[in-house]
This record gives structure tokens, C-alpha cells and sequence, in this order.
């Protein structure tokens, strides 16, 4: 499938996409920023074994757009952004980060880095020894960043049964985390610790059972994770976790989760709601990390991790509460709600 940049640009309101290649190091990536009418846009560097160019650069443009949505939904003076780096054979990555380091730095202050798929600690450092615009992995940065997120998701979730039943009624709920990486080993510490019944899967198989003999929880194989009846689903992995095979196979009443773009195309959302499946928007619940670092940044303070979760709460309840009141999709809603808040940015700023 063709992509015409400036075509996909006009059409998702992005201001500037940047393609770079480094001759040095063997860097492919693109950098694209959506939207900075409120302040720098926001974004982490993911790097992912992209089929070609064309993934690469559609995936740049909606999660950058996502993260414009995100800012604009958690009420912050910022914007969205995306790095999407091509997890190529022969690259030099201490190279290649530090090269990102100077581009980011080239920006002045427009965008605002961090970790991401593929990006951790070591990558943020090689990216933060060229750029102070970046969040930094030791004692001088935000911290908490994973812990954040988790956070929130718990509390989207707990907001999304509220709705459903009046109460959360955690002793009687059963939770399936998919995926045990840094956010979804904490959401499932969270739900244990309320008395939720954790099912959980995981494709590191050694790091699933190290977590679940420490926390005491169910472990299924993860070609099985859609099959277990539950109270909840939350993908805490890769997104595009909800399409049109996985649909049929849920058995749940809500799906919140960690994830970025948990749905593969926005219709999903849609056959969601027809189906009496509740849908948190996920750059609604996982915006805590985004919160916490963006707080840091522009105001030099760390967020309380518990004021997040709250921060969350109410936003998530906002969303759902009106897709209550004109009967449409909760993903509809947050996306309608979002654009609106971006127009009045913009018309603000013009």
C-alpha cells in the first residue's frame, strides 16, 4: 500500500515529518511531529523490525498523532511527536541514539524524547549525552515512568467498572494482563494487592513464570490470552491487539490497557460497542509516564505518582460518561473530544 506523505500530513494536521539517515552508524528513521500549538511535542524512539519504510513511516504518523491526542486529553501544554527507528541488521545503535541526540538537539525544544519500544535506560543515555531534551534513565529524570503508567491503567479500569456495576469489587474480578514487561508486572502487583484474580501470558516465557511464582498468578499461553472469560482484558504489549480474528474471541466486559493503538483501525472500537464490550481508549489510560515526564520537563517537578492515577480517573470517566449520554463508541468520543481540544489550541494560537 502507497503512502503519500504530504497527502497522509495534511490530512492528520501534522506540522513537520523528518526522515534521517546517518551514512555513519546505518540509521533509517523518521521523526514526525503533529502538533505543537500548545507547547513541545512529546514523544518516544521506538525502534521495531519494520517490514519497509512504508510501515515504518505510517506507524511514525499514528502514534505521533496518538500522543497529540493523548496531551491534549491529559490537559498538558504540550503536543505529540514520534521517533520510529528501522531495527535494521549492521547498525551501530551507540552511534545511531547519539545521532538522534544531536537531531532532537537541532530542534531547540520543539520535541521532547523518551523511551520506547526497543529504547531503554542504555539507549536514553547514549540520546542524553547529545540533548537535554530528553528524559533522562538515572536519579536526574522524572523516574517512576512505568510505575506511572500502571497507575493509571489501574485506574481507568477501576473507573470503567464503576460505571458498569456502581463499584469496583476488585475480590470479585478477574483481570487478564497480556504481556509482563515493565507496565504490566506492575498493573498486575496493583491488582493482586487489591484481591483481583490475575490471568496473565507473556512471550518470554522465562520472565512470565519469574513473575508469576513471585506475585501467585494464573499463567496461560499466549495464543490462548483472548479465550479466558474475564472482567477485563488489558493489553499491555504491542498494540493492534483488538481486529477482526481477535474480536470474536473475547470474553470480557472491558478492555483497558497499556498498550499504544490497542485497536488495529478505529472501526474495531466501533464492532466493540456493538458487542456490549466496554473500550477504555488507550491514550486515555496510558498516558501516566507521558504525564509524569511532561510535568518534569516543562514545570522541573515529579508529578505524585498517586495524583496521576487520579488525573487519569477523571478523564477517563469523562470520555465515558459522554459516550453514555449520546450513545456512540468510547473511542469515537475520546477521539472527537481530542480534536476538538486540538482545534481550540490551534484557533487559540493563530
Amino acid at each position: 500500500m502507497e503512502i503519500h506523505v504530504l497527502d497522509a500530513m495534511a490530512r492528520e494536521g501534522f506540522e513537520q515529518v523528518i526522515a534521517l539517515h546517518d551514512r555513519k552508524s546505518g540509521l533509517r528513521a523518521f521523526l514526525g511531529l503533529h502538533d505543537t500549538s500548545a507547547g513541545p511535542a512529546f514523544g518516544g524512539v521506538r525502534r521495531w523490525h519494520y517490514r519497509d519504510e512504508r510501515e515504518a513511516l505510517r506507524d511514525c504518523l499514528r502514534l505521533a498523532s496518538a500522543m497529540s491526542h493523548k496531551t491534549a486529553l491529559a490537559e498538558l501544554p504540550a503536543g505529540g511527536g514520534k521517533l520510529v527507528a528501522l531495527d535494521l541488521p549492521g547498525v551501530d545503535w551507540e552511534q545511531a541514539y547519539k545521532y538522534i541526540g544531536r537531531e532532537v538537539e537541532r530542534l531547540g525544544g520543539r520535541f521532547y524524547t523518551g523511551p520506547d519500544v526497543g529504547t531503554g535506560a542504555r539507549e536514553l543515555g547514549w540520546i542524553a549525552s547529545e540533548t537535554g531534551y530528553v528524559t533522562r534513565p538515572d536519579e536526574s529524570g522524572p523516574g517512576e515512568l512505568p510505575e506511572s503508567t500502571a497507575v493509571g491503567v489501574f485506574a481507568g479500569m477501576g473507573t470503567a467498572l464503576r460505571l458498569l456495576d456502581g463499584d469496583e469489587d476488585w475480590s470479585r474480578r478477574t483481570v487478564v494482563v497480556q504481556g509482563l514487561g515493565e507496565v504490566g508486572e506492575r498493573l498486575a502487583r496493583h491488582l493482586v494487592r487489591v484481591g483481583a484474580s490475575v490471568v496473565a501470558s507473556d512471550i518470554d516465557g522465562d520472565r512470565a513464570e519469574r513473575v508469576a511464582d513471585e506475585l501467585g498468578i494464573e499463567l496461560v499461553d499466549p495464543s490462548h490470552e483472548l479465550d479466558v472469560e474475564c472482567d477485563v482484558f488489558s493489553p499491555c504489549a504491542m498494540g493492534g491487539i483488538v481486529h477482526d480474528l481477535s474480536l470474536a474471541r473475547l470474553r470480557c466486559r472491558v478492555v483497558a490497557g497499556a498498550a499504544n493503538n490497542i485497536l488495529a483501525r478505529p472501526e474495531h472500537g466501533d464492532r466493540l460497542h456493538e458487542r456490549g464490550i466496554l473500550f477504555v481508549p488507550d491514550f486515555i489510560v496510558n498516558a501516566g509516564a507521558l504525564i509524569r515526564g511532561a510535568i518534569f520537563h516543562l514545570e522541573g517537578r515529579r508529578e505524585p505518582v498517586g495524583s496521576i492515577g487520579e488525573r487519569v480517573a477523571v478523564a477517563t470517566l469523562a470520555v465515558l460518561d459522554r459516550a453514555v449520554q449520546e450513545g456512540l463508541p468510547p473511542a469515537r468520543v475520546a477521539a472527537l473530544e481530542a480534536e476538538d481540544r486540538l482545534e481550540r489550541r490551534r484557533s487559540q494560537k493563530e
